[in-house]
């Protein structure tokens, strides 16, 4: 299993009370199970109801500054010293 360094953006940052936390997981699926298990709150925010394996349309994860979407989705597998980002939808003007 990878160690990873997850950084929360907006949001998510004020929920989960922290910037950012080390998780651990073999693909972004698995750390992403891992944050909303530790932080059930966020799960409503990061995944569409009643599903564990759908991202929110509106969320941005990011690998290495990367947007998975244009990798392997939440199936990206993960190696040490990966950092992933998770934006929620931004708005302002």
């Amino acid at each position: 299993m990878a160690n990873v360094k997850v950084k929360l953006f907006a949001n998510l940052r004020e929920i989960a009370q922290t910037s950012s936390l080390s998780l651990t997981g073999d693909s972004v699926k698995e750390v992403l199970l891992s944050l909303t298990e530790q932080y059930p709150a966020l799960k409503e925010l990061v995944f569409e109801a009643g599903t564990d394996a759908k991202l929110c349309g509106y969320i941005n994860v990011f690998l290495n500054g990367n947007n998975i979407k244009h990798m392997e989705g939440l199936e990206t597998v993960l190696s040490d010293d990966d950092e992933l980002g998770i934006f929620p939808p931004v708005s302002g003007g």
